[in-house]
C-alpha cells in the first residue's frame, strides 16, 4: 500500500463532508497559518538562515511575506467566494432566466515545494489552495534539513491532518505521492521535473499548476538610464544568491553603451556587497556544494570581470559578472540559477528578438529603455510569463497581478484572485423559472420555432 494513502484518504473523506467549502473553515486555516509563523518567527528565520539564506533581509522576507499574503487573502476572501452573475441572451433574461458562476474547490491538493523559497514558495501556494477550499498535502524539499524539519514539526501542531498535512520530500516520496489520484497538483521547480509531474497528473486527468523557470532576458537599449539599469540588473541577478525563478539570466545590452554598463555593474556590485561579499550580511549562500561546482563549470574564467571566487565547503559563490559573453558560451546553454550576470551585446533590436524567440519562453523579462515605441514593440513581440519595464523582479511582490509562466516556464497563474480562480472550478449554472419552457427548443419544430433559435445569440 502507498505509504501516503492514509493521509490522502483522510483528507478525501473530510473534503467530501463539505466542511472545507465554508468561509469559516478557510478563515480558520489562514488564521492558523499566521499564528504558526508569528509564534515561531525567530526559529523559522534561523532555520532558513542555516539552510542557505544567510542574508537577514531574506530571512525576514520569508516569514513576513507569508503573513502578509495570508492577511491580504483574508481581506478579499468573502468577495472572491461570492457567485458571479453572467449575462444571458436577451430572450432568456426576458423570460426570467439568470446565469451564475460558482467557484467550487477541486479537492485534495498536493503542493510540491522547492528549495529556493523555503517558506514563501511552499506556504503561499498553501494559502491559495486553502482559500479556495481545498485540503492540502505539502512536501518540503529534502535540500532544506533545517526549515523543512521545523515545518514538519510545526504544521501538525497547528493544523488537523485532514486539513493540512506535511511530508518530507525527495525523489522517492514524490514518486509515491504522484501515484495518488489528487484533485489538483501545484508544483514549483525546474522544467524537467515539471514535465514528470505533468505526466503523472495526466494518468488521473488531474489539473496542474506549474511554476517553472527559464533564461530570463534583461534588455538594455541605448536610451536607458545606464547606472539605474546596471544597479537593478546586478541586484536582480544576485538577490537570493541568484536562486530565484525570475532572476535575470543575462543582460542583453546595446553595444553603444556596453562598456559603460559593465563599469556601472561592477560599481553596483561593490556598493551592495563590499570588497568581500563572503562577509556581507546581505548576501546568501548557494544551496549546496554540488550547485557551487555546477556554476564553476559554467563560467569561462577569462571572461570574469567581477567575482568568480567560491568556497565549496561554505556553499559560497561570489556575485559574478561575466563579459563579453556570446550565445556560444556554455553559460548561455540553460538557466544559470545562481548569482551570475552574463552580459551580451547587440546592434539591432531585431537581433534581440530573433535570438530570444529561438529559445524556450522564459518566466520573466525586463526591459530598460526610455523609448516607448521600443518598449511597446518588445512587449508585443516577446512571449514570457511576466516582468517589468525599468525595474526587475519586484513584479512578483504584487498580489493583484497574476503570476505564472508560459510554455516551458509554466502552466497557470496564482497570486490573489487569479490564484483563487486557478485552484477552483468555475461551475456555471443557469437558473430558470419553474413551469416555463422555451418552446422553440422543443419538438415538433416549425419554421417559426427554428427562426426563434436565432434569438439565442442576441444579448
Amino acid at each position: 500500500m502507498n505509504k501516503y494513502q492514509t493521509i490522502f484518504d483522510k483528507q478525501k473523506a473530510y473534503f467530501n463532508t463539505d466542511a472545507t467549502k465554508s468561509y469559516e473553515w478557510r478563515i480558520d486555516q489562514l488564521n492558523r497559518m499566521q499564528r504558526m509563523l508569528l509564534e515561531n518567527v525567530q526559529a523559522l528565520r534561523d532555520a532558513v538562515g542555516k539552510d542557505f539564506k544567510s542574508s537577514f533581509a531574506e530571512q525576514v522576507f520569508e516569514t513576513d511575506a507569508v503573513v502578509g499574503i495570508a492577511e491580504y487573502t483574508k481581506s478579499q476572501l468573502q468577495e472572491w467566494m461570492q457567485p458571479a452573475e453572467a449575462p444571458v441572451p436577451k430572450f432568456l433574461a426576458d423570460t426570467g432566466h439568470k446565469g451564475m458562476v460558482y467557484r467550487e474547490p477541486y479537492g485534495v491538493t498536493l503542493i510540491l515545494g522547492p528549495f529556493n523559497g523555503p517558506l514563501l514558495l511552499l506556504l503561499h501556494p498553501a494559502i491559495t489552495a486553502i482559500a479556495a477550499g481545498n485540503p492540502v498535502i505539502l512536501t518540503t524539499s529534502n535540500a532544506l534539513p533545517e526549515s523543512g524539519g521545523l515545518l514538519q514539526s510545526l504544521i501538525p501542531s497547528y493544523f488537523e491532518e485532514e486539513s493540512v498535512a506535511v511530508v518530507a520530500g525527495g525523489r522517492e516520496a514524490i514518486t509515491e505521492l504522484l501515484k495518488l489520484p489528487f484533485d489538483f497538483i501545484f508544483f514549483t521547480g525546474s522544467t524537467g521535473v515539471g514535465k514528470i509531474v505533468a505526466r503523472a497528473a495526466a494518468e488521473n486527468l488531474t489539473p496542474v499548476l506549474l511554476e517553472l523557470g527559464g533564461q530570463n532576458p534583461l534588455i538594455v537599449d541605448q536610451t536607458a538610464d545606464i547606472a539605474d539599469a546596471a544597479r537593478k540588473a546586478v541586484w536582480g541577478a544576485t538577490a537570493w544568491g541568484g536562486q530565484w525563478c525570475t532572476s535575470p539570466g543575462y543582460a542583453y545590452v546595446h553595444e553603444s553603451i556596453a562598456e559603460a554598463f559593465t563599469q556601472e555593474a561592477k560599481k553596483a556590485l561593490r556598493e551592495m556587497y563590499g570588497d568581500n561579499p563572503k562577509n556581507s550580511p546581505d548576501y546568501s549562500r548557494i544551496i549546496n556544494a554540488k550547485e557551487v561546482r555546477r556554476m564553476v563549470d559554467l563560467i569561462d574564467p577569462a571572461k570574469v570581470i567581477a567575482g568568480g571566487d567560491y568556497d565549496e565547503d561554505a556553499h559560497y559563490f561570489a556575485p559574478t559578472i561575466v563579459y563579453p559573453v556570446s550565445w556560444n558560451d556554455k553559460i548561455m546553454e540553460d538557466e544559470v540559477f545562481g548569482p551570475v550576470l552574463p552580459i551580451l551585446t547587440y546592434k539591432e533590436t531585431s537581433e534581440v528578438v530573433a535570438n530570444i524567440k529561438k529559445r524556450p519562453k522564459p518566466l520573466a523579462a525586463f526591459i530598460f529603455s526610455s523609448n516607448q515605441a521600443n518598449i511597446d514593440f518588445l512587449l508585443h513581440t516577446l512571449s514570457f510569463g511576466g516582468g517589468a519595464v525599468n525595474q526587475v523582479n519586484i513584479h512578483l511582490y504584487i498580489l493583484s497581478m497574476p503570476f505564472g509562466g508560459v510554455g516551458s516556464s509554466g502552466i497557470g497563474n496564482y497570486y490573489g484572485k487569479s490564484g483563487f480562480e486557478s485552484l477552483t472550478h468555475a461551475k456555471s449554472i443557469l437558473h430558470g423559472p419553474s413551469g416555463k419552457s422555451i418552446e422553440h427548443l422543443i419538438p415538433p419544430y416549425t419554421q417559426e420555432k427554428i427562426a426563434g433559435l436565432n434569438q439565442w445569440f442576441l444579448y
